[in-house]
């Protein structure tokens, strides 16, 4: 099954395309599989079945040839053991046959009650996507705002230089409030939270005070600027205490008054919660050693 999904594709605003779901120093093998199709809509998946003209038996034989080609010749054998080839078409063999895949990007096998419950929207289906790849074997799965979903990316964008309220009250927080409220019911009562961690989070919030530029972009008068200083986010599952609150802004929600998190403790609470040791050091593809995260474990959301 495919380790690791980004949906609906990599983070984009204002034609820049975010680099933050690659798989960074540990290489391209670690990158995501990226759908670049909206869930909200009938989901493509020829890059994951057999070609009509191709059928299991003459996959095998051109897998067996391709082995047999491999052991042949001595030197080649030793440069793919380094780079685990053998692993990766199986990986790939394993995933065109299997059909789990696809299987798990065919929403229509929900009910309507289900995915009206879920929102018919990009983000929406989204989730109730990634629902599915993780019931399926999938690993890790991100899902992305969709900043161009639906045509049109001002009104989808929660980068709110200019009309910052009327967007919030009637799409970006209804879409977002009945998409998560109904991941999280749904992967409850399906035993799911157990062992599976839910993040829902931005990277930055918006200024405390409006139409003032804070971060060097110009700023409507209706409009809030970037304002990494202060912002917050939803943590669920892996045994996390539910309905609770931790940490506490000032007044106006400029800077943390109680109880902050940096970025960095985030992450090392998403390791510890998955079982993972937050003061591993790994080898990037250069085999050089890299600190996991430098970060201290939130562990009071454990109550």
């Amino acid at each position: 099954m495919l380790p690791f999904v980004e949906l609906p594709r990599p983070l984009q605003e204002s034609g820049v395309i975010g680099k933050g779901g690659a798989a960074g120093f540990l290489g391209k093998a670690y990158d995501p599989y990226r759908l670049y199709q909206d869930p909200a809509k009938p989901i493509k998946t020829e890059d994951l079945a057999l070609r009509k003209e191709v059928p299991p038996e003459r996959l095998q034989e051109r897998f067996d040839l391709l082995k047999g080609i491999n052991g042949s010749m001595p030197d080649l054998e030793k440069a793919l053991k380094s780079y685990a080839i053998d692993e990766y078409y199986g990986k790939a063999f394993d995933l065109v046959l299997s059909g789990k895949a696809r299987d798990a990007f065919d929403l229509t096998k929900e009910t309507d009650k289900v995915r009206e419950r879920y929102g018919l929207t990009t983000f929406g289906q989204g989730l109730l996507l990634s629902r599915r790849l993780i019931e399926a074997g999938t690993r890790f799965v991100q899902m992305n705002w969709p900043a161009v979903a639906n045509g049109n990316p001002e009104v989808d964008s929660w980068d709110t230089h200019a009309a910052n309220f009327a967007p919030l009250k009637n799409l970006h927080c209804p879409k977002l409030d009945r998409g998560l409220s109904a991941l999280l019911e749904d992967m409850d009562a399906r035993g799911m939270l157990k062992d599976t961690l839910v993040v829902a989070i931005g990277e930055f919030g918006r200024s405390p005070r409006i139409g003032v530029s804070t971060s060097g972009n110009s700023n409507a008068p209706d409009g809030r600027d970037h304002w990494p200083y202060c912002y917050s986010g939803v943590v669920a599952g892996c045994g996390i205490a539910r309905g609770a609150q931790y940490g506490e802004s000032d007044q106006t929600a400029s800077s943390p008054k109680d109880k902050p998190v940096h970025p960095n403790d985030l992450l090392a609470t998403v390791y510890y919660a998955l079982g993972i040791d937050p003061d591993t050091v790994v080898l990037n593809h250069l085999n050089q050693p890299r600190e996991l995260v430098k970060g201290k474990v939130v562990a009071d959301l454990w109550g």
